[in-house]
């Protein structure tokens, strides 16, 4: 499909079709290119082929959800405007969802004209942002450059970490995981969360990739990866990052 360069790119992330195509049609009348995609797993690909300004993410999705598709795309940019619109309207979906970097949240069902001025908001606001002053925010992790606890160094531009070991250059997935980690400090990762996140697994057969990339970790970073200190077990949970 061919697409305006001139204009906005909006992605919007829903599985309901009437939905999509109602938001679809009054976005596209106020000038924006958008697009839909009705799962999670395409969602990410369709995110780093197309580069949108903007997603509008249900949570409930196929294939992979909404919040999952949120922490995914957190690790690696914390600026791109991301609003959820979605059915659960709870205060702890909220809480979960602001929690993990949501720019905006509105239920359904939603006012159409309160929609559209929250969208032009967050458009305007990501133009501020590209145009004016860039500095990175200390906490931001995405474009995080380097990070140090104990005796360990990591350049996530270069990719190369300074430790026990010596210089090592660390995998795509190895600094996906770190961000993750780094972002989630002191707070209890499961197996599924991480293969979800990092590796985009959403099966539920026995897997032991995070098991095998946590021993390298433990190997890279622990003076003693038996005895480790900063990537920790918790029985029937998952790991813990404690730098």
């Amino acid at each position: 499909m061919e697409t305006n360069t001139d204009k906005k790119r909006i992605l919007i992330v829903e599985d309901e079709f009437h939905i999509a195509e109602g938001i679809k049609l009054n976005l596209s009348l106020k000038g924006y290119d958008v697009q839909i995609i009705d799962n999670g797993i395409e969602a990410l690909q369709k995110w780093q082929a197309w580069k949108p300004h903007l997603i509008i993410l249900d949570i409930m999705l196929p294939g992979m959800d909404g919040i999952s598709v949120l922490n995914s795309i957190r690790i690696e940019d914390e600026r791109l405007p991301i609003m959820i619109l979605s059915a659960k309207g709870d205060p702890d979906d909220k809480i979960n969802g602001l929690s993990c970097g949501v720019d905006d949240y509105i239920t359904k069902p939603f006012n159409l004209k309160e929609f559209l001025l929250r969208v032009d908001r967050l458009m305007t606001r990501d133009e501020w942002q590209r145009d004016g002053n860039k500095t990175i925010g200390k906490n931001s992790i995405s474009t995080m450059l380097n990070y140090q606890f104990g005796n360990n160094y990591i350049n996530f531009e270069t990719g190369l970490t300074s430790c026990k070991c010596g210089e090592v250059q660390l995998t795509v997935q190895e600094i996906k995981l770190l961000k993750l980690f780094i972002a989630n400090k002191g707070k209890p990762l499961s197996r599924s969360q991480l293969l979800e996140i990092v590796w985009g697994y959403v099966s539920q057969a026995e897997t032991r990739t995070v098991d095998n990339f946590i021993v390298r970790l433990r190997k890279y970073f622990e003076e003693n990866p038996k005895k480790p200190v900063y990537f920790k077990s918790i029985r029937s949970v998952g790991y813990v990052f404690n730098p």
